[in-house]
């Protein structure tokens, strides 16, 4: 279970990402355009933050259930799990970035859901462009070599 929840979780990965990406690009072109919000960027909105709230999900069972989250720290110590960059990553870092970047994500869609006029287009650009600068900090790579994980679920 453990496996199949990982590779969901990396899939998710980027639907996040490719979500983020299209709706930083609707509101940039309505903060140039200054046209109102539209339902087509509410939506693009929501699934993004339903896909973000499923990963954490996902991930929270897999820090609590698996090997690299509570219980490495338990089993090992803070101090150990701080001293090695692999374990630190996964049991600390990895998991506090994507909870900023899933509040960032939050408060963006937020902006939006309530707007009124196109200036709502510039708050959520901007908590978007930072959910997605915190998303690429911490995701685990293939090119971050002591902790990194396929592009994609068996890929090796």
């Amino acid at each position: 279970m453990y496996t199949g929840l990982l590779h969901l979780h990396n899939l998710l990965r980027w639907v996040i990402l490719i979500l983020l990406l299209v709706a930083l690009f609707r509101h940039l072109a309505g903060m140039n355009n200054k046209r109102q919000v539209s339902a087509g960027d509410k939506k693009v909105d929501l699934f993004l933050m339903i896909a973000a709230h499923i990963t954490l999900l996902v991930g929270l069972y897999q820090w609590f259930a698996g090997p690299w989250g509570l219980k490495l720290i338990t089993a090992n110590g803070m101090g150990v799990v701080m001293k090695d960059s692999a374990y630190r990553f996964f049991a600390i870092e990895h998991l506090t970035g994507m909870l900023i970047a899933i509040v960032l994500i939050t408060i963006g869609r937020g902006k939006v859901k309530r707007a009124v006029d196109y200036t709502a287009h510039k708050k959520a650009f901007w908590f978007f462009l930072l959910a997605l600068i915190v998303i690429l900090a911490s995701v685990p790579w293939p090119f971050r070599e002591a902790v990194a994980r396929p592009l994609f679920p068996g890929m090796h």
